[in-house]
């Protein structure tokens, strides 16, 4: 399965819109973890699964989302209620309460990638205002695969970030 995770736009539509244009029938999920700024009707949301972040005030967005693939069990929040800024211990939590084996996650508009306790984290980074080591816009495209996960972060450009890319056996 190959999933694309976007995160913390912040009002940035003409961005998603380029991603859905792009990847729209190549991939076979889009996530966006939040803080979009968007109303929560927008048709761009018939692309995506979508959760509210901090920034977000309308009220139909989900805190958090879970969903099931051919290959995975996915949870999703934006992860400020989960206090991602100081570690992931409370989202692995969550996680394996609902026995996810894959954890997506904004917020702290900085690209993750780990493994642990048979989870995969995954903070696609802010495709609008990066912070930390690493300062360029991104998105994550993750390969799940039987025997494990490929990941590979994107620039603005849709060109693949050398320096951003993971492998991790199950």
């Amino acid at each position: 399965m190959k999933y694309l995770v976007v995160s913390d736009n912040h009002g940035d539509r003409n961005i998603l819109v380029e991603i859905v244009n792009r990847y729209v029938g190549m991939v076979d999920h889009m996530f966006h973890c939040g803080d979009s700024e968007l109303a929560a009707n927008d048709e761009l949301w018939n692309h995506f699964t979508v959760v509210t972040g901090n920034c977000d005030y309308d009220l139909e967005y989900k805190e958090e989302q879970i969903i099931e693939t051919e290959e995975d069990v996915i949870y999703m929040t934006h992860g400020h209620r989960s206090n991602v800024r100081f570690g992931l211990t409370m989202l692995s939590i969550r996680a394996q309460e609902v026995g996810a084996n894959i954890a997506l996650f904004g917020h702290i508009h900085q690209a993750v990638a780990d493994y642990d306790k048979h989870i995969l984290f995954v903070n696609p980074g802010s495709i609008s205002q990066p912070r930390g080591p690493v300062q360029i816009p991104s998105y994550a495209i993750i390969d799940s695969e039987k025997e494990g996960y490929h990941l590979q972060f994107y620039n603005r450009s849709h060109q693949p970030i050398e320096e951003l890319v993971a492998d991790f056996a199950r």
